[in-house]
């Protein structure tokens, strides 16, 4: 009798989670319905900004404005169109005086101001048949978004002989909220059905393929809870349930696929119900577990970026990985005990195999043996057999694919976001394209008393000389003010070109350094995102170090080598080459925007880059861990360094596969998104998995493990002893290396798939003296 058929004693875990499988799955149960109703109107409680530095001076001078000049920060724009009449007909202005003195009344709008008011050139269109109302809703995102709501239908449409729509931050920010919450539900009517069809096409068996779909609901219902209650005490993105439902389902399946193969496995061969549960945990559980630990350091990174859209991701990545760890950890091997061999019911594949009769057993027996990967053990030894070849020409295609990334352009998230019929993406288009400035464009300057202009304030005198300093930067085109209060006062200054171009961050930078006999602090769009800029620069290398130290200490604690953490890491970060190239190459620069629908701003956000990279590598990590653990599983058994590099690809390059499709499948109904930054999310993170299984694992690892050696698995000793008492491997104990080739039958059978031949199989001299061990 072979090893894996030798029942192993039931380790605490395994009773634990298997004494009462019923109660267990009752318990879910109850829990996941209490999470449907805890996490109910998550969405309404979300913000859809998120992305400046609270502690940054640009945020310390919004809110002085906020405060003190009101109408110097409007986030509501009203486009009044007059047709052929113009602007400053009488009844026209007339209409536009009613609806200005409406407007102001109405509860929580400030600082109404409008064309006809001030005549100020910016407020009129060039062409004299559009004039602009501005004002501003007080409040945070949320207030802002329920006055918006509804004050919006009445003022939108016809009026008399004016035709007018809603624009301004305020109006592009509640838009965009409401089409990410339409494309999240449509994506997972996409999704859904798409991963269960190919879920059934991996298993065969409907049974087993409902079981990863389970996991992954149990999953996103319980972060939703989770990102409710969070909702209490800090902001979190609207962005952020996107992630729940890609993570939620994609690892789910990961781990179920991961344990109910493995448990297919030991059913198949001949091991009983309970304990193919245990072995099963002892392996792939533990590999689950230090893969959810992997991803979610990543994700835990985020939360050193100040800006609440990288925190949102972190709360509701550790969530959704957390608990899609412990549903397949608990909930899974409960529901494996009940269904047991049931779990090959209803094999849709024998369809395909027609005038083929088996029985029960046999359809498993053939079910496990059709995945056990023949082909990709070909793979293996045709890569290693080039190695060389292999590892360079994967590496210089991954850094030639990754190169447009040299030219990244960083930016501050518009009204192109969204779609290009969307009515505030319209009347930005029409303010950018027909007015002569935007009035929410410019950088403001807002001044307090310091010491030198004393108790009282700036003299008229200092405000004329500091604008004459301001005026004479080369890159501003306008001053206008200063506007006065008590004590402070503020300048409106435009850049020229574009609100937030090159020479407006510049210019950013200069306006902070001019003297002035008063404090100043400068805010506008530009000085966010430089100063959005600066915040992620300052705490990129801590996020980097957290996930690089930690991702080495778990890659160690499961290999015992010092150079396969080392490697993972530098193969991880080659992968997501491709993803940051394109991201670059499609959305910065418009390529493709047509068939994929979105308006290219030429930028790229500023927070995205360091989103996608935490999510990608996570992802890319769990796909790395499960390859490693089975070679590291196997190379215990036999010392055959080949042999398990071999093997291991064999015996997780199809599932590996499957489960990258199956996540850029989810991945790709998120980029079916109209919202730009959640398209290129979905679509950058669908790209960097297919890359990572299909290439990274399925090339570039064997190949540099070849290239390595016997060496791959060196350790200094002190470290070897470390990790003989702390470290952690599939199974409980390594059991002793054969000395001869005189393997199991399964053995020779998992060589002869390999292309190996009889008596040159793991652990046999021959083998072991060609790898140097």
């Amino acid at each position: 009798m072979s090893e894996v058929n030798t029942p192993s004693r039931l380790g605490g875990w395994t009773r634990f989670v298997t004494a009462r499988p019923r109660l267990a799955l009752l318990t879910a149960l109850v829990l996941t319905a209490l999470a449907v109703f805890a996490g109910s109107g998550v969405a309404d409680r979300m913000g859809s900004g998120g992305w400046e530095d609270p502690a940054a001076e640009s945020s310390y001078a919004t809110e002085a404005l906020e405060r003190e000049f009101p109408a110097s920060q409007p986030n509501l724009l009203l486009l009044v169109d007059s047709g052929r009449a113009g602007v400053d007909d009488p009844a026209v202005a007339a209409e536009a005086g009613r609806l200005v003195k409406r407007l102001s009344a109405e509860k929580g709008v400030t600082g109404v101001g409008s064309y006809w008011q001030t005549k100020a050139p910016t407020l009129r269109a060039q062409d004299g048949q559009q004039a602009l109302i501005a004002a501003r809703i007080e409040g945070d995102e949320k207030t802002a978004a329920r006055t918006l709501e509804r004050m919006a239908p009445d003022y939108r449409g016809a009026h008399g002989p004016l035709e007018v729509s809603l624009g301004g931050p305020v109006a592009v920010q509640h838009e965009m909220q409401t089409i990410i919450q339409e494309d999240l539900l449509r994506a997972e009517l996409i999704a859904l059905p798409v991963t269960l069809v190919l879920l059934v096409m991996v298993f065969g068996s409907a049974v087993a393929a409902l079981l990863p779909l389970g996991v992954g609901i149990v999953a996103i219902l319980g972060t939703n809870a989770v990102l409710r209650g969070i909702t209490e005490f800090a902001d979190v993105s609207v962005f952020a349930p996107n992630l729940t439902t890609a993570l939620g389902l994609g690892l789910a399946i990961d781990y179920a696929l991961f344990i109910v193969r493995r448990f297919r496995e030991e059913l198949t061969e001949g091991t009983g119900v309970r304990d193919a549960v245990g072995a099963t945990l002892r392996t792939a559980g533990r590999t689950v577990l230090f893969s959810a630990l992997t991803v979610a350091v990543s994700l835990a990174a985020m939360l050193v970026f100040p800006q609440y859209f990288l925190r949102s991701f972190a709360y509701a990545g550790i969530a959704v990985v957390l608990l899609a760890a412990a549903a397949a950890l608990i909930l899974l091997p409960a529901a494996l005990m009940l269904l047991g061999h049931r779990v090959n019911a209803f094999d849709l594949r024998r369809l395909l195999r027609r005038g083929r009769g088996r029985q029960a057993a046999g359809g498993d027996k053939a079910a496990v043996k059709a995945e056990s990967g023949a082909g990709w053990a070909r793979v293996a030894a045709l890569v290693m057999r080039r190695a060389p070849l292999f590892a360079i020409g994967t590496v210089a295609g991954l850094v030639l694919l990754g190169l447009p990334f040299l030219g990244v352009k960083f930016g501050t998230p518009d009204d192109r976001q969204l779609p290009s019929t969307a009515e505030s993406h319209v009347v930005q288009q029409e303010i950018r394209e027909g007015f002569p400035g935007s009035p929410t464009g410019g950088l403001e300057v807002i001044t307090e008393p310091s010491e030198a202009s004393g108790a009282a304030g700036p003299t008229p005198a200092q405000y004329a000389e500091y604008r004459e300093r301001i005026s004479a930067l080369p890159g501003v085109l306008r001053v206008d003010g200063p506007l006065v209060s008590d004590t402070s006062g503020y300048f409106t200054v435009l850049p020229k070109g574009e609100a937030v171009g090159e020479g407006a961050q510049r210019l950013v930078h200069e306006l902070r350094d001019v003297p002035a006999p008063f404090k100043t602090s400068v805010t506008g769009r530009a000085a966010v995102l430089e100063d959005s800029k600066s915040a992620i620069a300052d705490r990129l290398p801590l996020a980097l170090g957290i996930i690089v130290v930690v991702t080495l200490l778990l890659v160690f604690l499961l290999s015992g080598s010092v150079l396969i953490p080392l490697q993972a890491v530098v193969l991880n970060a080659l992968s997501l080459t491709a993803m940051f190239g394109a991201v670059v190459w499609v959305f910065q620069d418009g390529n493709l925007s047509g068939l994929l629908s979105f308006t290219s701003t030429g930028d790229i956000e500023t927070t995205l880059p360091v989103l996608m990279f935490c999510i990608a590598f996570g992802l890319s990590m769990d796909y790395g861990v499960f390859l490693l653990s089975r070679i590291k599983e196997e190379y215990d058994r036999s010392g055959d360094h080949e042999h398990a590099v071999r093997f291991g690809l064999q015996r997780t390059g199809g599932l590996i596969t499957a489960a990258a499709v199956i996540l850029a499948v989810v991945m790709v109904g998120i980029g079916t998104s109209r919202v730009t930054n959640t398209k290129m999310l979905g679509l950058g993170i669908a790209l960097a998995v297919l890359m990572d299984a299909m290439v990274v694992r399925s090339l570039l690892v064997p190949s540099v493990m070849k290239l390595m050696g016997a060496s791959t698995w060196w350790a200094p000793r002190p470290l070897r002893r470390f990790h003989e008492r702390f470290g952690l491997s599939e199974g409980e104990t390594a059991p002793p290396r054969p000395l001869s080739g005189s393997g199991s039958g399964t053995d020779k059978e998992s060589d002869a798939e390999s292309g190996g031949e009889p008596g040159q199989g793991p652990g046999s001299a021959a083998e072991r003296d060609r790898a140097g061990v």
